[in-house]
């Protein structure tokens, strides 16, 4: 593999979070001929839905194509947000004021619930409260930034704490943002140990989790469908699509409402952890507010920093994305020039039209996903309330059930129009 200059001799394609979590090699076992609930896709959605049938006594298959956990639930950057794209006056507009202020509560209490869930079943993934720092990219987004602190929407107050430029220096040593906004409950974890932890609670359900296991084709015959796989063919009562930025065409209609968005992150190189501290003393988790937008930490052990943004359009090789990457950390850290990086890679985030996740069924088939970039959370919450869906447990309606499940004519899964909507967003970002 040819790499660039500014990598390290050790450079891996692949994600940081791998070399203390590899994707775990699972003992080979037989798909079963018949199971009560097939759930494809071994994520966070396919996973928390897993959870709930198994523990409820229904024979549970899981199958994924890759190893367990492939996919952006041991790519992404670590940071929970229990946000929702659109806001509450977005949403008002398009539903009105009941609907919009239920699917911002819901969101936020997900993450209340993310919490909960990894504290009582003990996974240990450096789940923490770290809050969030919102930069701001230019003097007119901080404007906005203090209007939203000071007008909060009653029965969505959220502790906020507005940072004027001046004082930034104490939450991050650069010079490109105009201040910014600090959310105190936002948390960071280890994506890739946090799977490992609820895999681990899957397999004691009784859960069989069959990976290397690509699902081909599905019939459907009164009650029951018969999925081909790549490991042969499984009879099942419900099927659970958990793909997200995954979909394929095996599942035509869920695909054609979910825009994969390539994400391409970064590691550099161990620093010392006193250069690493001075670059964000306040140890959060930081994103700004372009559209295109870019986010980033420092590593669980204080001495990387770890950088994501949204750099490419359709490609997926890590190594070509990495120098319009760089260029961005450079932007905002120009005094890590002489720092090299030592990881590369991405992964495909599942948007919507409508930009919210969506959970349901549609012709007997039951999904979750869309998780437009919150998939830490959202991800975990909505597999978890399609579980209890799918079981006709009482209180697990979601008011994410309700907005319709949107596409647009003559779009099959591919983003043709992404390229365009990309340089229209880069020059708002330039503009406004």
């Amino acid at each position: 593999m040819t790499v660039h200059s500014f990598c390290s001799p050790d450079f891996k394609a692949e994600p940081y979070w791998w070399d203390d979590t590899p994707r775990p090699e699972l003992p080979w076992q037989p798909l079963p001929d018949d199971t009560d609930v097939l759930v494809i896709g071994s994520g966070y959605t396919g996973l928390h839905c897993a959870l709930q049938t198994a523990s409820a006594g229904r024979s549970t298959t899981v199958i994924d194509a890759e190893d367990a956990g492939w996919g952006c639930s041991s790519r992404n950057g670590g940071q929970i947000s229990g946000e929702i794209k659109p806001g509450y006056a977005e949403l008002r507009r398009r539903y009105g004021h009941d609907a919009a202020l239920a699917l911002v509560q819901e969101a936020r209490a997900a993450l209340e619930w993310l919490g909960e869930f990894v504290a009582s079943n003990g996974i240990e993934c450096e789940y923490r409260q770290c809050g969030r720092f919102l930069a701001a990219h230019n003097p007119r987004q901080f404007r906005q930034l203090v209007a939203r602190a000071r007008q909060q929407t009653p029965g969505l107050e959220q502790p906020l704490r507005i940072v004027e430029r001046r004082d930034q220096a104490n939450e991050i040593d650069s010079d490109y943002y105009h201040g910014g906004l600090v959310v105190e409950h936002h948390c960071g974890l280890d994506p890739a140990r946090y799977h490992r932890g609820l895999l681990r609670l899957v397999e004691e359900s009784g859960t069989r989790v069959v990976t290397r296991c690509a699902a081909l084709g599905i019939q459907r015959y009164g009650d029951v469908f018969r999925v081909e796989t790549s490991r042969g063919t499984i009879r099942a009562r419900d099927i659970v699509v958990a793909t997200n930025g995954y979909t394929g065409t095996v599942t035509p209609w869920q695909r054609r409402r979910i825009i994969p968005i390539g994400s391409y992150m970064l590691a550099t190189e161990p620093m010392e952890a006193a250069r690493a501290e001075r670059l964000m003393p306040a140890d959060r988790v930081y994103s700004d507010t372009r559209r295109i937008v870019v986010y980033f930490r420092r590593s669980p052990d204080g001495r990387r920093v770890l950088f994501g943004g949204r750099v490419s359009v359709f490609e997926s090789d890590p190594v070509r994305s990495l120098p319009a990457l760089r260029r961005e950390l450079l932007r905002i850290f120009p005094q890590l020039e002489d720092v090299r990086i030592s990881h590369s890679w991405m992964g495909f985030v599942g948007y919507t039209f409508d930009t919210l996740p969506h959970l349901g069924m549609h012709d007997g088939i039951h999904y979750a996903m869309g998780y437009c970039g919150s998939g830490i959370c959202l991800a975990s919450y909505f597999g978890n309330r399609l579980g209890l869906q799918l079981l006709g447990k009482a209180g697990a309606t979601s008011a994410f059930n309700q907005p319709k499940f949107q596409t647009r004519p003559l779009y099959s899964g591919k983003p043709w129009f992404l390229a365009t909507a990309v340089r229209y967003y880069q020059l708002l970002d330039r503009l406004i």
